[in-house]
């Protein structure tokens, strides 16, 4: 080991930079991180990888929010329903 270290070149922060990946501080109720510790534990993940998977199902299921666009082809659908009854679209 030497005696002195020149650090003049030295960059703050992680070794190795992950990629992917945004490091965050969230505040979670303790009852809902507890039960995230326990599912991790018992399926041999880590609680935060629970915690991803979990976000990423609710994301996926989710549709998303009903804009102008949408609304206005569904009501031009159902009125020409209504207007020529014999119509399916």
């Amino acid at each position: 080991m030497k005696t002195e270290y020149d650090f003049s070149q030295a960059k703050r922060g992680a070794v190795i930079p992950q990629t992917g990946k945004t490091r965050i501080t969230i505040y979670i109720d303790d009852d809902v991180l507890e039960e995230f510790r326990e599912r991790g534990d018992s399926a041999g993940k880590g609680y935060q990888t629970i915690m991803n998977e979990a976000l990423r199902e609710y994301l996926n299921k989710v549709q998303p929010p009903l804009n102008e666009e949408i609304l206005r082809r569904v009501i031009q659908e159902e009125l020409l329903v209504l207007v020529n009854p014999r119509l399916v679209l």
